[in-house]
């Protein structure tokens, strides 16, 4: 599970567009599976890509969008389908143009969960979701996941709500990759260092300063850096304050580098 994280515009659903074949790379190559993914329908066929902005014929109803994910991926579970549908209470017959934007939404997650597809990515899967059909979405998520193992690309702004769900960290800032990281070592790497100044930068050391803010004598850096023990009594002693930095927080000082990397130049 790929939590693909970053601001608006930094490039995510370009991203993803292009890994799925809709839309053109600028430069470089793109390959899955090993193979090159522009007019490879065999290739295109394993992934599903479930849009924020998806488009649907004016006739389409979610009925009809379940029939035709049914001819579209082998591994189509219907079961699934139907109970998804029940569960966050989608309705059928009505078009897709007169659904609410929750409603919407949860005809996507729905494809995306029931499709079985090898590679899924959801593109800001919850909007206009409310906190009940996020939970059964996160939850039905897992359940799949440790069911029936495939890769999934998320991209979601509520970071705090798939901190916990995802495996491995990417961060874009300005359509670059900024960081790709396993969650767990990013988690356990990743702190905020509070104090005065001079004890702060002693602490640090040569450790990756993602952010630093002074206030008076006071300090606080966020740093990327494993810290031992030992590190941790240390900064004890000299009365700091070391915590680990929650994935929000260390998105938002991520996202930040870009403009003072700039303001630098």
């Amino acid at each position: 599970m790929y939590g693909l994280l970053g601001r608006n515009g930094a490039g995510k659903t370009t991203l993803m567009s292009v890994l799925t074949g809709q839309n053109f790379a600028d430069g470089g190559s793109v390959s899955v599976f090993e193979e090159t993914v522009t007019e490879n329908s065999q290739i295109t066929r394993q992934m599903c890509f479930i849009r924020e902005n998806q488009k649907y014929p004016d006739e389409a109803t979610p009925a009809s969008v379940f029939r035709s994910a049914a001819w579209l991926y082998p591994d189509w579970d219907s079961s699934l389908s139907s109970r998804l549908s029940e569960r966050l209470d989608i309705p059928m017959s009505r078009s897709m143009k007169k659904l609410s934007r929750g409603q919407f939404s949860a005809v996507g997650v729905t494809v995306g969960l029931a499709c079985r597809a090898p590679i899924t990515f959801f593109d800001e899967p919850y909007l206009g979701l409310d906190a009940y059909a996020r939970d059964i979405f996160y939850r039905e998520l897992l359940e799949e996941i440790s069911s029936r193992p495939r890769t999934v690309v998320i991209s979601s702004h509520l970071i705090d709500e798939i901190a916990s769900l995802i495996d491995h960290v990417l961060l874009l800032d300005g359509g670059k990759l900024v960081l790709d990281m396993d969650a767990e070592s990013l988690r356990s790497s990743s702190f905020q260092v509070v104090g005065p100044y001079a004890l702060v930068e002693d602490f640090i050391g040569g450790a990756m300063v993602i952010r630093s803010e002074s206030l008076g004598g006071t300090t606080r850096a966020t740093i990327i850096k494993e810290l031992s023990s030992e590190d941790l009594t240390r900064g004890k002693m000299q009365h700091l304050e070391v915590r680990p930095t929650a994935l929000n927080d260390l998105v938002v000082s991520l996202g930040g580098l870009r403009g003072r990397n700039q303001d630098a130049a």
